[in-house]
């Protein structure tokens, strides 16, 4: 249930185990794939209080250049798959404080990063504005293109059998699906990966409910000369913070706002200006790219941002019912791995151990 990059790569990855596979969406890869800017950045989005997360991140980072390059050549489709680094740079001596943090934290987690002087951020990325006062490059963080990861895995599907049905599923009731047009789909399993919408869908046990709701992030992108940027750029600006993702054809995708507005998906003139604000901070000479699309969409964001992984509550294997839902800002970086560990679960009755401290389980009492 679910077609994003999430439910489209368990949806392979389980017809390549043997499993007679439909996948479920009414518009597959246009939800919150995308917009994304798809930064593979672990050690970048690590935190202090999301050691388990971090885990994750990079053990799905370390799958992928197998993943992208099985579904290249299952497919002939690219996926934009890179390993550039991320460059995290501060504007100001506050914004810098807010960097050397980070390498603190870095140390902690055995991924130390390369503290950079303002030259040198300018030396590695000549478009940076002259006030840069420093940063910290993260050489094992990289990128893939969301929508060719789309393309690329619908694709996969197709070739390996999945029947795709074009319709919202509005109901799960044990192993059963009813879609929107009140048919009903049967299966052995029920795989539901629908975003932020994974708690919309009625039938579910009360303790099957997912805790995810939607988290508003507006992006933009331009377009420009090819190696205007090198790498992923992330920028602190007087406490507010942006990212620039460049792709080898000249787009440069600047994002994202995070609003907790419900369900609202409009592009506003605000969001867009404080991209554009510090964007321009840090790298002046984006104002003579061209403008080409800004577009929102919701992430499913959890209470502790981890994803809910493996059964339902209680029954176990006997509901037939799994979770791949909330994956908050790292959908796309968690593809690899989370399919891993889902058709790993269908097959084997376990979770990995990387996994294990996802389940909904670790939700129960409130206790997150």
């Amino acid at each position: 249930v679910g077609g994003g990059v999430i439910g489209l790569s368990i949806a392979w990855r389980a017809a390549q185990a043997g499993f007679d596979v439909t996948a479920a969406d009414p518009d597959p890869g246009q939800g919150a794939s995308h917009a994304a800017a798809g930064m593979l950045t672990p050690v970048s989005e690590a935190a202090y209080t999301e050691k388990e997360l971090f885990g994750l991140g990079a053990t799905s980072l370390a799958r992928y250049p197998a993943f992208a390059a099985e579904l290249t050549g299952a497919t002939g489709r690219p996926t934009g798959f890179r390993l550039t680094g991320t460059l995290q740079v501060g504007y100001d001596h506050d914004d810098l404080a807010v960097i050397d943090e980070l390498r603190d934290l870095h140390d902690s987690l055995g991924v130390p990063g390369q503290r950079l002087t303002g030259r040198e951020c300018r030396r590695l990325e000549p478009m940076l504005d002259p006030a840069v006062r420093g940063g910290l490059l993260a050489e094992a963080d990289g990128s893939v293109d969301p929508r060719q990861l789309t393309r690329a895995l619908l694709a996969a599907v197709d070739r390996a059998g999945v029947r795709m049905i074009r319709q919202p599923v509005t109901r799960i009731e044990g192993r059963t699906a009813r879609l929107a047009d009140g048919t009903e789909a049967g299966a052995d399993w029920v795989v539901l990966a629908a975003g932020w919408n994974s708690a919309a869908i009625d039938g579910l046990p009360a303790g099957a409910v997912p805790p995810v709701r939607p988290v508003k992030g507006q992006i933009l992108r331009l377009r420009g000369p090819a190696g205007f940027l090198t790498r992923s750029v992330r920028g602190v600006i007087r406490g507010s913070s942006v990212y620039l993702v460049p792709r080898e054809d000249g787009e440069l995708v600047v994002g994202a706002t995070q609003e907790e507005l419900g369900e609202d998906t409009r592009v506003t003139a605000g969001g867009l200006w404080e991209l554009l604000r510090d964007a321009r901070a840090l790298v002046p000479g984006l104002t003579e790219l061209e403008f080409t699309e800004a577009v929102a969409r919701l992430r499913p964001g959890t209470p502790d941002n981890g994803p809910i992984l493996g059964p339902g509550p209680a029954d176990g294997r006997a509901g037939g019912l799994v979770l791949a839902t909330g994956h908050f800002r790292n959908g796309v970086l968690l593809t690899p791995v989370t399919a891993d560990a889902i058709v790993g679960y269908l097959t084997s009755g376990q979770l990995p151990e990387v996994a294990a401290h996802f389940t909904i389980e670790r939700f129960a009492g409130g206790s997150a």
